[in-house]
């Protein structure tokens, strides 16, 4: 089988929000996008939201890029687009290679099903063989530690437990293209530090890694390049600790 380099590649891309007003909080969402010049009207004449526009680059192997910026600056919804989640009203994204994108260890869960159906379910996702499958099977239940909880309802579950599954079954499929936002990286402590090694062994094995974090001890350790988002646009883009300085230095808004 031949091999190939694994790319990522956003062109041109937008992303509007329509806004309605039936209730407070789309209210205080229509003032701060008033506030910041990011309102704008649909062919369907909505009032919506620009989360994104015009965002353009290009990641190849080896490159680890993290997105920073204030909150509403678009870095989850930028990180959605690159997912498949959320689809760019104007221009286009192309992955190269195989992607995983941890976003929220209850993502793709079904909890009317057992734990080892959600398992089963996600490996066929993934079109595993059945060695494959029992291989998944039998990592994700040693690292979860759900024992004999994992042939019983999801909707049953600890929020804990819960998390543990998620988590285990995450980052037991690995990637070529890593996508990673920082809501991840929650859980209970005790847990969270045995699964560092494990995530960070995940983040060393993809060929490319997206980062979406507020840390900058994260950044500075994990990502080659970083892009900063403000309202929704690209400010800057390059090296890690040149645009992270630059950040970190600009008061907040």
């Amino acid at each position: 089988m031949m091999s190939f380099d694994a790319s990522v590649d956003a062109h041109d891309v937008s992303v509007l929000f329509p806004l309605y007003h039936g209730n407070s909080r789309s209210l205080k969402k229509l003032l701060v996008a008033a506030a910041s010049g990011r309102l704008a009207e649909d062919k369907q004449h909505r009032v919506v939201v620009r989360a994104l526009s015009d965002i353009n680059f290009s990641l190849k192997s080896g490159e680890r890029l993290g997105l920073v910026g204030s909150n509403g600056a678009g870095k989850t919804t930028l990180l959605r687009v690159l997912a498949g989640i959320y689809e760019p009203v104007t221009g286009r994204v192309r992955l190269h290679g195989t992607m995983n994108a941890l976003l929220d260890p209850s993502l793709g869960m079904n909890s009317e099903l057992t734990g080892r159906e959600n398992i089963m379910l996600r490996g066929l996702y993934n079109g595993f063989s059945r060695p494959m499958l029992t291989r998944l099977e039998e990592d994700v239940i040693e690292f979860s530690e759900l024992s004999d909880f994992i042939d019983l309802p999801m909707r049953i579950y600890s929020a804990g437990m819960s998390v543990r599954l998620g988590f285990a079954l995450a980052t037991a499929i690995r990637p070529r293209i890593l996508l990673m936002d920082e809501w991840f990286l929650a859980g209970d402590a005790g847990f969270m530090e045995k699964a560092s090694r494990r995530l960070e062994d995940m983040v060393r094995a993809a060929d490319i890694l997206v980062l979406t974090t507020h840390s900058d001890q994260i950044v500075r350790e994990w990502c080659t390049r970083v892009i900063w988002l403000e309202k929704g646009r690209i400010r800057a883009d390059g090296p890690a600790d040149e645009i992270l300085d630059q950040y970190v230095g600009t008061p907040a808004e």
